[in-house]
């Protein structure tokens, strides 16, 4: 009995598919499992919705920071966005994502600005979150999974 061996064939993703999954897959993935998501599609479109408007809100180096910790595709959405004249309230920019979701409430609106605020520590570090939470009003800690320990003046 002879035996003879199968070459192992390797499949290598194209460049531009590497290039496009650069961890925005991984990034979608986190949101969808810390929204309970009952898909990819939504909440990718949770995802998009959130840092879209987040991109509103970051400015300066904060922003420029933001974009270069990000993949690439969530780095467009940010750097893409207009920056606001003026800042909003964590609850305004609830608001503002419920007004940007078809369909949403303050509640679900809520959910999904924490779910997709809150996978981005591990992405970011802890240094610039605190560095962006330094230049939103208060009340935005916690969305990002933080305790909002500023003092109440």
């Amino acid at each position: 009995m002879s035996t003879t061996t199968v070459p192992r064939v390797t499949t290598r993703r194209a460049p531009q598919a590497a290039a496009a999954d650069d961890g925005w897959s991984q990034l979608v993935e986190a949101v969808r499992e810390s929204g309970l998501y009952p898909t990819r599609a939504k909440a990718e479109q949770v995802t998009r919705t959130v840092l879209a408007a987040l991109g509103t809100h970051v400015t300066g180096d904060e922003r420029v920071d933001l974009a270069r910790a990000l993949p690439a595709e969530a780095a467009r959405l940010i750097a893409s966005q207009i920056p606001a004249t003026h800042r909003l309230t964590a609850a305004r920019f609830v608001d503002e994502v419920a007004s940007r979701t078809p369909g949403a409430t303050p509640a679900t609106a809520r959910w999904d600005v924490s779910s997709v605020l809150g996978a981005l520590p591990p992405l970011i570090g802890d240094d610039l979150v605190t560095r962006i939470l330094a230049q939103l009003p208060t009340g935005y800690a916690l969305l990002f999974g933080r305790a909002d320990l500023t003092p109440v003046s």
